[in-house]
């Protein structure tokens, strides 16, 4: 059994509350940048996320969805077609490939239905755990904190975390936050980390957040 974390205390429920409102007033309209239009869309969109910019896969996107409407479309894809397609995406070929093997659980394991649980999402190949939450908070409308580069990183900085392992680090926000910001929280926390608090070198003079945040190194103009 997985060792339970400590809870909150009051001191970091009151800095996570102080954060988190002032994320929301900054991003009030923070959403998925993917575009999409039901649940395997989304699923594929994300895979293809992966190192490579939401703007690059929303330009492929239009021609795969056209050409794959089912997940067994995917499945039974030509490795070389599917790679063609997603080429500009970067590490395609691995892309292609999990593509292939999550789509053919689904079409066999799930009469073709995306799942709807974090559990069967993760059992499903080439699948992690900030897939399946990109799919369960925006596809299904089901709570779940998104971990990627930004923020595993702007949650370090602002206080939120010690961590650096993603899921140690979902964890503690998930115990910092109610599920009903989860989805929200993370999109507020990428908005952040491509807007002002990038990687190496955070624009602090631009942050929304600067007066509040306890990051030690911060940056001047």
């Amino acid at each position: 059994m997985a060792k339970q974390s400590r809870p909150a205390t009051a001191k970091q429920l009151a800095h996570a509350r102080q954060i988190g409102a002032a994320l929301a007033q900054a991003y009030p309209g923070a959403k998925c940048a993917l575009h999409f239009s039901n649940p395997l869309e989304l699923l594929i969109a994300t895979i293809l996320s992966a190192q490579c910019t939401d703007v690059r896969v929303n330009l492929v996107t239009p021609a795969l969805f056209t050409k794959y409407k089912r997940a067994a479309d995917y499945a039974a894809a030509p490795p070389g077609e599917l790679e063609k397609l997603i080429q500009s995406t970067g590490f395609f070929r691995n892309k292609a490939k999990a593509i292939r093997a999550a789509c053919r659980d689904i079409a066999e394991k799930y009469s073709g239905a995306v799942p709807e649980t974090l559990e069967q999402l993760c059992a499903l190949s080439g699948v992690g755990r900030k897939t399946a939450n990109v799919v369960l908070g925006n596809a299904f409308g089901r709570p779940g904190v998104v971990v990627d580069t930004h923020v595993l990183r702007v949650s370090q900085r602002l206080g939120l975390t010690r961590n650096r392992d993603p899921e140690k680090i979902e964890q503690d926000l998930m115990r910092l936050y109610p599920p009903e910001r989860w989805t929200a929280l993370s999109h507020e926390l990428i908005y952040l980390g491509r807007s002002a608090c990038k990687a190496p070198k955070p624009r602090c003079w631009e942050c929304p957040l600067r007066e509040i945040c306890p990051y030690p190194k911060k940056t001047k103009q």
